[in-house]
């Protein structure tokens, strides 16, 4: 009788050896996997408690692991797959390898730098044991799923030997093979549907009929496909028939004359004159229009344009790809509405001023926004919230954690400023030089940049003046700052003021939330907008 087992952690071969039997079943990390006869483990759906013979230390030693133990003819070895690195990976690649084959490694010892879908992870050991053979090696632009075989472990050096052709069972075809696969089924099945809803087909001499789809790839190749069985309805020759001989090379040149004929028989058929135009024309006249002028094959090829300059195919990186997914996601599934505002800045760079030459404190103008955001949040939290996948609700944070939008060469990333509205002022440079400046070397970690319940993106130091931002999900809202520029503005009418004051010259930005409708309406994001600018017209409110 079979008995199932939860691993948690790491376990080590002998453990397993003495707990299990052939037969008994596994659940990893929600996966479940059975030990079959050869002690291999392979997926699958059992899945229930614990056998007796565990003890409850026992079942407390495994703790969250991805650990895949195999056992064929080969010496007792270890499969590592693809970690999940992070709540949102379902696949990684490879940057480097840390520990080369044959070397041992202890617990602790990063193996490999794994590229998630937001920064590189070093994935570390649980235990002591040496790397017999890397199955996916690093650098390959394809991603790994979760979950696939990466390395062969071992825990004795001499088995390191017999895994140095050791291949991972079930690989999965390419996908080429399979695109090229399904496409042929896509045009076996419409040539069918073609074939009965159409019964008009070209009937060659060879006695074949091909569809309206086969004949043209075949003409458009030069070949006679008229010597084909048909796999289609009635023994009908498909598009797919076609292309397999293609593959094959079965099919023998299209003789000229046939070209010819293919090629002007729409025409003759369009052109053919009426009985009545062609009593009254002159006989040489129908002698010409009865012999048009032969075609060769050459005349059907279309001449190949050969454009000038150079160029060079860039392959997009993971991380690129990721958030192209995800923004279009947010774009789609999130009813996004936009509010803006002007924020005067005059006030702000007199202060900074103020603080360089008596305190020598540099601020960015950036900071300044940073700690306005967080102090309107504070004062209208229905903004500072998140909706949650599951059932839709609107959870409204207690703490301020602002993402703040950083460009590096890979991607944008956003790193998290935790309690910013808890921070001053020098304090939030410091944590955004510090963040941006390991973001951009990929060596943040996952709880740095996951999470958060504002976003702030801020593209004023490129020169632009405004622009609408895409929501981070699950977040309600993010702000989008623009550049400052000086600009004339005018003052108000005083009625009945015979002197009416002159118009000013401002350093005014534009301020634009984009939000979300299921969250926030528009009433609320006014309220918000107008709480950021008089906090950035009166800066000395932040002290409070």
């Amino acid at each position: 009788m079979s008995s199932a087992i939860v691993l948690r952690r790491t376990m080590s071969r002998r453990i397993l050896a003495r707990s299990a039997a052939p037969g008994a079943s596994f659940a990893i990390k929600a996966a479940p996997f059975s030990l079959n006869s050869n002690r291999t483990f392979a997926p699958s759906a059992a899945f229930s408690g614990c056998p007796s013979s565990w003890t409850a230390s026992t079942k407390r030693l495994y703790s969250r692991s991805s650990i895949q133990f195999a056992q064929d003819d080969y010496p007792p070895h270890i499969l590592f797959p693809m970690p999940a690195l992070s709540p949102t990976m379902d696949s990684g690649s490879i940057s480097q390898w840390l520990v080369k084959e044959g070397d041992s490694f202890g617990a602790g010892t990063a193996l490999c730098s794994i590229d998630t879908d937001k920064a590189s992870v070093d994935f570390e050991a649980q235990d002591d044991g040496i790397l017999a053979k890397i199955l996916v090696q690093a650098g390959s632009d394809e991603s790994v799923a979760v979950g696939t075989p990466i390395c062969v472990v071992v825990e004795e050096e001499g088995d390191v030997a017999a895994f140095a052709n050791y291949v991972a069972d079930g690989p999965a075809a390419s996908k080429d093979t399979a695109a090229a696969a399904a496409e042929s089924k896509e045009d076996i099945k419409e040539d069918s549907a073609a074939s009965a809803a159409s019964p008009a087909t070209h009937k060659s001499g060879g006695g074949s009929i091909l569809l309206p789809s086969a004949r043209h790839l075949a003409e458009s190749k030069g070949l006679d496909a008229t010597v084909l069985s048909g796999s289609g309805k009635g023994g009908r020759v498909t598009k797919g028939d076609v292309m397999q001989a293609l593959v094959d090379g079965s099919m023998p040149s299209l003789r000229k004359e046939e070209v010819v004929k293919a090629s002007v028989s729409t025409n003759d058929q369009a052109a053919a004159p009426t009985p009545a135009t062609t009593n009254a024309a002159p006989p040489a006249a129908a002698a010409t229009a009865s012999a048009p002028a032969p075609l060769t094959l050459q005349d059907l090829v279309a001449e190949t344009i050969h454009t000038t300059g150079s160029y060079e195919d860039v392959a997009n990186n993971k991380m690129r790809k990721i958030i192209a997914s995800r923004l279009t996601d947010s774009k789609r599934n999130v009813p996004h509405f936009y509010t803006a505002m002007p924020v005067q800045l005059d006030h702000i760079m007199k202060l900074r001023k103020q603080l360089v030459s008596e305190f020598d404190v540099k601020i960015s103008v950036n900071d300044f926004v940073i700690k306005c955001c967080a102090m309107a949040l504070r004062d209208v939290p229905q903004i500072n919230a998140t909706i949650q996948n599951s059932d839709g609700a609107i959870h409204v944070s207690e703490t301020v954690d602002i993402s703040v939008a950083v460009a590096t060469p890979t991607g944008l990333i956003t790193p998290i400023v935790f309690g910013t509205d808890q921070l001053g002022l020098a304090e939030i440079t410091n944590k955004v030089k510090d963040l941006a400046g390991r973001a951009r070397e990929g060596k943040l970690a996952p709880a740095e940049y996951q999470g958060g319940t504002f976003s702030i993106s801020n593209l004023g130091m490129f020169g632009i003046d405004e622009f609408s931002a895409v929501i981070n999900p699950p977040q309600a809202a993010i702000l989008a700052v623009g550049g400052g520029s000086r600009r004339v503005v005018p003052t108000p009418y005083v009625d009945g003021a015979v002197d009416q004051k002159s118009p000013v010259i401002q350093t005014i930005m534009t301020a634009r939330l984009s939000a979300d409708r299921r969250a926030v309406d528009e009433p609320t994001a006014a309220l918000f907008l107008s709480a950021f600018r008089q906090y950035m017209n009166q800066p000395q409110l932040l002290m409070l």
